[in-house]
């Protein structure tokens, strides 16, 4: 069985549609994240752009999310899920939510695969492609418990900032989906993107800090080789969580 053509293709923004969030990257496949494409993908993923590998969908083409995973439980909403360590471990802990991932990355798509496998995980499910897309145009209002948002793209550079994932029109998008009482949790290892988080959220008056400014790691987000890394290079690392209040 080969990979499906169109399923894992990033179409190119078209004038006048939202900047992306992300940069897709091309990096090759070992052999087991080849194998878990063709065996795992249509079990535990869907596309959020081609309509040849479809997620489950209700009559008002919103994300049927009780067909999704078998089950209708609290949803957290992973966006830009890495390699899947950090997805794979809190799902393994957290078994009555279930945790969907979206990542743009090819490899780190098919290493969640292989992670889900491993681990025989059944509250695990990947969409591939731009999760505010997803988010925009498939699910409802007030139907996650959580959102994460772990070492988003920073983009450095001051003319890319408009770019970054975590700004006030993405996070209004996001909030509109989170439930009350819900709770929004991000991370980065970049000090001024972590102000700018932390400006953004106070100032949106849905949100409420849970602490005064930034929080420790809570227990619950394990620290990835991703993380480690930053943290060799002399890093900070801020989280920042938030709780929508109305």
């Amino acid at each position: 069985m080969s990979l499906p053509s169109d399923a894992f293709r990033h179409l190119a923004s078209r004038p006048h549609e939202p900047l992306r969030t992300f940069h897709p990257r091309r990096a090759p496949l070992s052999q087991e994240r080849e194998d878990a494409l063709r065996t795992l993908w249509p079990r535990y993923g869907f596309s959020v752009h081609d309509a040849g590998s479809p997620a489950p969908q209700l009559p008002d083409g919103a994300l049927d999310t009780v067909t999704l995973f078998g089950r209708s439980a609290p949803v957290v909403l992973e966006i830009g899920s890495g390699m899947g360590e950090t997805t794979a471990a809190m799902a393994a802990a957290d078994p009555s939510r279930d945790y969907l991932a979206v990542e743009a990355h090819l490899p780190g798509v098919a290493n969640l695969l292989v992670l889900i496998d491993r681990a025989g995980l059944t509250n695990v499910r990947i969409a591939h492609g731009d999760a505010l897309d997803l988010v925009r145009t498939t699910l409802p209002e007030q139907s996650l418990d959580a959102v994460h948002v772990f070492f988003p793209d920073p983009w450095p550079k001051a003319k890319h900032h408009k770019r970054r994932l975590v700004q006030p029109a993405h996070v209004g998008l996001l909030l509109s989906r989170l439930r009350v009482g819900g709770t929004l949790h991000c991370a980065t290892d970049w000090v001024d993107y972590a102000d700018a988080m932390l400006e953004v959220l106070t100032a949106d008056p849905s949100l409420e800090n849970t602490v005064d400014a930034f929080v420790p790691r809570p227990p619950y987000r394990p620290v990835t080789k991703f993380e480690r890394r930053g943290l060799d290079l002399g890093h900070e690392v801020r989280d920042l969580v938030f709780r929508r209040v109305r």
